[in-house]
């Protein structure tokens, strides 16, 4: 079927082609311009059939791009590159590098060990192979002729010879040196960079490609030519003539594609004579041959060659000049080729300008082995080009590219400008260069990846049903097997677990239960469920002073939980109960009397004030004291007074038509904690008087009466003049219009009154007689500081149990019942159900309000080797172990404005690197605990 559809789209180019040469006369095309256009159909042509490596040099992309385009005009001014990017063949380019690979030559024992241990083994098409016996220090010539049984893989491997290759491509090689690499003894892994008599090296082979259709068998020459002299060598060395057998697998496919291309398209081939010749590339990886001395004229060429200071051989616009250089003892010269497979995976991203963010969730994932083998392998066979919720295959084929740049051996560091132009075309919200946070990144790749990779073409619509009493283990099964019908990826094997979500609503008592799909655990920090409040309780008995207390309660608590805390806080009495109000500008300006709020209404830069009442009958006014002061002002010289309000309002209760002398009295009361000692009247208010540290009894004792004449005269008995009181203080109702209160006259207060509002002037002698200065200081509910001292130490497992707590859902977060028909605050717990192979766990470092953002440093003591999570998942299924260990980590180091990320990632065998950007280094694993952690990445571990 390949053959075929490669057969129909070559006939498709050569139909264009043919049409548009009928048409020049008609558009007036020049010769030349037709002759380009020739060679850009032969290009395409080309490149279908392609067998070892790319042929994207031996034309201009360029002309064959614009040849193609229906609107070119030769006369026109050539397109930017920044516009030509914008355009679509770009994307077709990148399916064309995706699908277009480079070949390995390997030994075929070498590649079969990795290979028995996957239970899928590719087929493959043995060829054996004839070579020429002389002449070969000029040329090489081998002929590949098929094995008639080279289609029963089992029967044609036990006549394989020892001097037996595999041609693979570079996804199946790069798996190979992989699994190699996972396999290497724990003596040797310590040791990336392993001895020079060790190296498996890769070196490029230029060879010449033809089919003989007389013999129905492939040629290949390799010339001196088209070769370094080192090159050159080691391939005499390895075909050279033997009494064995020489046969060839070819793995990747190519082989019988070309021929049936060569057969189709090849124009002029005639029995007797071969096909047309195309010079490709080959990389031949896995022999240690030592070269021999009959080679030594080449080798003294070589250096003659050198000495007179000539380049390396060309090789499609780019020289080696270090590989001309020979040593005989069959290594290389130092970096002409790649280092042992030690370092394959320790190679580091360029940052393109704040995208640290992008690196360290890249190589975290790059590290994952399920996404590794599954991405080296023919992973676009699933690329869904129907998904709407996709981004047809754009981000999964240039997450793919990445990820082999990444594994590729002894590559240099990889800038992801390919990725990241993807990543920007279907996400905007990561386009230019600011900094982004690394999780949200790894949420949106993850789904991305899962889109685009998702084998279900058309997803079914599948209404979900009530539990109805049903077990859980079947409503959960129903609910997975739904889950897979319409999402089917390497995503959801891997990372995709499940979890009880169980809601009761608070008026009915209705249970509802679900099991939904979850790719990541998002755990918050205790500090992140809890919030610290500070409120100022205020007594209205006149029996102390107010006094602040700072208590803990859930965020996601309501107003009765708050006051249930600050009771114990305060030592509440059973007779009394407290009233909280927001404090604003001196006044109260508003009440927070509905236990049902939540305390996300209020914000940590509010003042709080809780005050104690006593419990009384419906019968009682609340009443308000408000404190006004006047103050002389002298703008532009005019002597002026303005009245002020200062301190914090004083709150008491009184029954039903209170006189206005009772209402006095009643305030003076709430005014006695505030009483300063007679020896410290003279002082000023300023002063340092300290007087949270005198004991209610001795600041009793100190009191001493004022004369009457002073006008602050209250007895116990309360026998003092009603007109000597009056002097002092001034009583107004506020209104639009405040009236003066008359003494000894009933207050008309009406029941429906339940509240009353009275300002009160404070003459100069009384600001000097009483502490106003305690009337004036109200904490904030909480003051965010600038320096923090470091938290203590937090158990992973800690922060797990505070995410399956139960807990209620926010005001903006309510659900619909069923039974009451509508939107309740109802009580929500999450249990684990079902756990992935790879469990990702995101610690939750950063909150945001309305006014602030802040990141905790909370260090979370996370196991490495031994996450047991058998106690916290509600289903045990005794197949799966729920033993997990660590293997990556993508920190963030720094605060909410800026800060840098980097990667932990673990090599295998114990050994953790630093992923820097660009930088790559060994680090302990003692060292990988930090305060920075933010996303772990976690694997099952299976019993051996």
């Amino acid at each position: 079927m390949k053959g075929l559809r490669e057969k129909l789209n070559s006939s498709i180019i050569i139909a264009k082609t043919t049409t548009r040469l009928l048409s020049l006369k008609l558009t007036g095309l020049s010769i030349s311009s037709a002759l380009r256009l020739l060679k850009a159909v032969l290009s395409r042509a080309l490149r279908a059939s392609v067998f070892l490596f790319s042929m994207d040099d031996l034309f201009s992309s360029e002309d064959d791009d614009r040849l193609f385009d229906a609107d070119y005009n030769p006369y026109a001014r050539k397109r930017p590159l920044s516009s030509r990017l914008d355009r679509d063949e770009e994307d077709e380019t990148l399916y064309e590098d995706a699908n277009h690979q480079k070949l390995y030559l390997v030994p075929y024992r070498w590649w079969t060990e990795a290979q028995r241990s996957k239970a899928d083994q590719i087929g493959g098409i043995l060829y054996s192979v004839l070579t020429n016996d002389d002449n070969v220090d000029s040329e090489i010539v081998l002929d590949l002729r098929k094995e008639d049984n080279s289609g029963d893989r089992e029967k044609a491997e036990e006549g394989v010879s020892g001097r037996a290759y595999a041609l693979v491509n570079e996804a199946l090689w790069l798996r190979t040196l992989k699994w190699h690499n996972d396999n290497t003894s724990e003596r040797d892994a310590w040791n990336p960079f392993v001895a020079d008599d060790q190296l498996q090296e890769v070196f490029p082979l230029q060879i010449s490609l033809s089919f003989s259709p007389e013999t129905s068998s492939l040629l290949v020459r390799i010339s001196l030519k088209d070769n370094l002299i080192y090159h050159y060598m080691r391939a005499c060395s390895i075909f050279s003539s033997q009494s064995e057998l020489l046969q060839i697998w070819d793995f990747s496919g190519q082989t019988s594609q070309f021929v049936m291309n060569e057969i189709i398209n090849g124009p002029g081939v005639s029995p007797g004579k071969p096909g047309k010749e195309i010079l490709l590339k080959l990389h031949v990886h896995g022999f240690f041959v030592s070269t021999n001395a009959t080679n030594e004229n080449l080798a003294e060429q070589s250096r003659t060659e050198n000495s007179f200071g000539k380049s390396g051989t060309k090789t499609y616009g780019s020289t080696d000049n270090r590989s001309s250089y020979l040593r005989l003892t069959g290594t290389p010269p130092s970096g002409s080729g790649y280092r042992g497979i030690g370092q394959l995976g320790l190679t580091g991203l360029e940052n393109l300008g704040n995208t640290c963010f992008m690196n360290s969730a890249i190589q975290c994932l790059v590290h994952t082995p399920q996404i590794v083998d599954y991405f080296l392998g023919d992973y676009q066979k699933d690329i869904n080009h129907e998904n709407p919720l996709g981004m047809n295959g754009e981000l999964a084929l240039a997450f793919g590219e990445l990820l082999r740049k990444l594994w590729a051996p002894g590559a240099m560091p990889v800038a992801p400008r390919m990725f990241k132009y993807k990543l920007a075309k279907y996400a905007p919200q990561f386009s230019g260069y600011n900094q982004h946070d690394s999780q949200e990144f790894l949420a949106f790749l993850l789904d991305g990846l899962h889109e685009d990779l998702n084998r279900v073409k058309c997803k079914p619509y599948i209404e979900a049903k009530d539990a109805e009493g049903r077990p859980d283990e079947e409503v959960a099964e129903e609910y997975w097997r739904n889950h897979l019908a319409r999402n089917d990826s390497i995503i959801v094997d891997v990372c995709q677990g499940q979890y009880r979500s169980t809601l009761v609503c608070p008026a009915c008592q209705k249970v509802s239960v679900t099991f939904d799909p979850f790719m990541y655990l998002t755990l918050p920090l205790p500090s992140t469920t809890m919030r610290t409040m500070t409120l100022t309780v205020i007594s209205t008995d006149g029996s102390m002073l107010p006094t602040s207390f700072t208590v803990t309660v859930p965020k996601s608590a309501m107003l009765r939980d708050l006051i249930d805390t600050l009771s114990v806080a305060c030592s509440l009495r059973n007779d009394e109960t407290l009233l909280i109000a927001e404090i604003y500008r001196n006044k109260i300006f508003r009440l927070l009397d509905d236990p049902s709020d939540s305390l996300s209404l209020i914000r940590d830069e509010d003042t709080l004030v809780a005050y104690r009442l006593p419990k009384v009958s419906e019968s009682y006014t609340l009443v308000v004291f408000l404190h006004e002061h006047q103050q002389e002002e002298r703008p532009d010289g005019f002597c002026t007074m303005s009245s002020k309000l200062f301190g914090v309002p004083l709150v008491a209760t009184i029954p039903d038509h209170s006189s206005e002398s009772d209402i006095h009295e009643q305030f003076l009361k709430l005014l006695s904690p505030f009483l300063m000692p007679v020896e410290d009247v003279i002082n000023d208010c300023d002063a340092d008087k300290k007087v949270n540290t005198v004991n209610e009894n001795s600041l009793m004792e100190d009191i001493v009466s004022p004369s009457v004449s002073d006008g602050a005269a209250v007895s116990d008995s309360g026998a003092e003049n009603d007109s000597h009181l009056n002097d002092d203080f001034e009583f107004y109702f506020n209104g639009i219009k405040p009236l003066e209160l008359k003494m000894n006259e009933p207050t008309q207060i009406s029941r429906s009154m339940k509240k009353l509002d009275i300002t009160v002037r404070w003459p100069d002698k009384m600001i000097e007689k009483y502490d106003t200065c305690l009337l004036s200081s109200l904490p904030e509910v909480f003051k965010q500081q600038l320096s923090t001292r470091p938290q203590e130490s937090i158990s992973l497992y800690k922060c797990l149990e505070n995410f399956l707590q139960e807990e209620p859902l926010g005001p903006d977060d309510m659900w619909y019942c069923p039974s009451c028909k509508k939107p309740q605050q109802a009580k929500k717990k999450l249990d684990l159900w079902r756990l992935p192979e790879v469990l990702v766990i995101h610690l939750k470092r950063f909150s945001y309000s309305r006014f602030l953002k802040n990141k905790l440093e909370t260090y979370v003591d996370f196991p490495i080797h031994d996450l047991n999570l058998s106690n916290y998942i509600s289903h045990i299924d005794i197949q799966l172990p729920y033993c997990y260990q660590l293997y990556a980590i993508s920190n963030h180091y720094g605060g909410m404005g800026g800060g840098h990320y980097t990667a932990f990632v673990d090599h295998g065998h114990g050994r953790w690197y630093e992923f820097d950007d660009n930088k790559v280094l060994p680090v302990s694993e003692d060292r990988i605990k930090t305060s920075a952690a933010y996303v772990l990445f976690y694997r099952r571990v299976r019993d051996a």
